[in-house]
C-alpha cells in the first residue's frame, strides 16, 4: 500500500464522518443558538432547558437522515472491501 493510497482512504473517511454527522450537528447549532435567544429575551437560566430540544433536534434529525447516513456508510464500506481485493 503506497502512501497516497493511505492518505486518500483517510481523506474518504474523514469525508465521510463528516457528511453523516453534519446533519445533526447544524439542526444542533440551530436549535441551541434559538434557545440561548429565547434565554436572552426572557432572561431564564434553566439548564435543562439548553440540552432537551437539542437532544430531541437530534433525534428528530436522525430519524429524517438516518438511512441517507447508512446508504453513505455502506457505499463508503464496500469501496474500502473492493479496495483490499485489489491489493
Amino acid at each position: 500500500m503506497s502512501p497516497e493510497l493511505a492518505v486518500d482512504i483517510c481523506r474518504k473517511a474523514i469525508q465521510t464522518i463528516l457528511m453523516c454527522a453534519a446533519p445533526m450537528l447544524i439542526v444542533a447549532l440551530i436549535v441551541g443558538l434559538l434557545v440561548s435567544i429565547f434565554q436572552a429575551a426572557t432572561q431564564i437560566n434553566e439548564q435543562t432547558l439548553t440540552f432537551v430540544p437539542k437532544i430531541v433536534a437530534v433525534f428528530v434529525t436522525l430519524l429524517i437522515f438516518g438511512s441517507w447516513v447508512i446508504k453513505v456508510v455502506t457505499v463508503f464500506t464496500i469501496g474500502l472491501f473492493d479496495l483490499m481485493v485489489t491489493l
